[in-house]
């Protein structure tokens, strides 16, 4: 038996890693994620690695930029003072680095910090993703989030999920469902892990303005044991599709648990 756990509040992609996305009132969940979610990056050119915002301090600019119409590589070449392209294919071995957030919160995001390399290799080929093709987040963790936060308010958008999953009441109701499947419109999908959460929250999301509670709310009251890591301060799931399919804001969302 499934049981009901919310709808679904909001669907949105981001066509290019790291920079701003959009809000969809329909979209069509494939074997690869969200179609058109994370379909193009920024290379840097000299290194080969792939931008993403979870280095601050040499790519928070990213998050200020329009993904659905970005500028050409000329113009974010001078944007982050180094030689960068758009890709719509990931170079060999792809890999970028991942900011150490507790550094991050403690020092600042101009300074360096010590980081760690996430492969891409384990994504859907031709994709961006740094681990699975879905991330969804509840309203209800969003919520709590912001209770416990400085501004008593928290956004959604920060943590950049591709589902919202409006739900009664607040607390991490997702934590739990690690191995269960979640049927949504015409899609099933299976969650695997609750989401790590790295430095990117706390930046500047467009005109949303910088803020660590983002992050430090979440280390402090919401941390999972995550495989082989330890306790991470987490929001939200990573999920893998089932089964493809459409997926329309509204639709009933259905919680089979985990055997």
């Amino acid at each position: 038996m499934s049981d009901l756990v919310g709808v679904v509040g909001a669907l949105r992609r981001y066509p290019v890693k790291s920079m701003l996305g959009e809000d969809l009132d329909t979209g069509e969940i494939t074997e690869r994620g969200l179609s058109g979610d994370r379909v193009r990056a920024v290379v840097d050119v000299s290194t080969g690695k792939v931008a993403s915002a979870k280095n601050p301090r040499l790519w928070r600019d990213l998050l200020t930029l329009d993904g659905v119409a970005p500028p050409g590589d000329a113009e974010l070449s001078r944007l982050f003072g180094r030689e960068v392209r758009l890709a719509d294919t990931p170079p060999p071995q792809a890999e970028l680095e991942r900011s150490i957030p507790e550094e991050v919160l403690e020092r600042g995001i101009e300074q360096e910090v010590g980081h760690t390399i996430t492969y891409l290799a384990a994504a859907a080929p031709g994709t961006f993703f740094d681990f699975a093709p879905l991330h969804l987040i509840t309203t209800s963790t969003v919520r709590r989030i912001g209770e416990l936060s400085a501004r008593g308010h928290m956004e959604a958008v920060r943590y950049r999920p591709n589902l919202v999953i409006d739900t009664p009441g607040d607390g991490f109701p997702e934590n739990t469902w690690a191995g269960a499947r979640l049927r949504l419109g015409a899609a099933e999908l299976e969650v695997i892990v609750a989401s790590p959460r790295c430095a990117v929250p706390t930046l500047a999301h467009g005109e949303l303005p910088r803020d660590t509670d983002a992050l430090r709310t979440v280390a402090r009251h919401n941390r999972v044991e995550i495989f082989d890591m330890g306790a991470q301060p987490c929001a939200g799931v990573y999920a893998r599709v089932l089964r493809p399919g459409e997926v329309r804001v509204g639709d009933e969302v259905r919680l089979t648990p985990a055997a």
